[in-house]
């Protein structure tokens, strides 16, 4: 599988992406899936659009962006964490 290119955006486009791209990261390492992980502030996701095969937010995201989106707040609460990673992970394998 190729490598795929995961966006992950929050308020701020530092502290909270940080914490959840690196925990996605690693999940999807050990789940075999190799990710290029991206950071921005969830105002500038538009932007960053181009070669992303998925958008992980901790903030909603407006609807029509014509990439798959998963909007979780399971990385910094701990709880969902096994099922967004499941989501994620088959967003990617696709």
């Amino acid at each position: 599988m190729s490598k795929k290119t995961v966006l992950f955006a929050c308020g701020t486009g530092i502290a909270t992406s940080t914490v959840v791209a690196n925990a996605v990261t690693e999940a999807m390492k050990e789940r075999g899936i190799a990710i290029d992980a991206r950071q921005c502030k969830a105002t500038e996701v538009r932007s960053e659009l181009n070669g992303v095969d998925l958008i992980v937010s901790t903030t909603q995201l407006p609807a029509d962006l014509g990439v798959p989106s998963i909007v979780t707040l399971a990385f910094l609460t701990g709880m969902g964490k096994d099922e967004a990673l499941d989501k994620i992970e088959a967003e990617l394998r696709g």
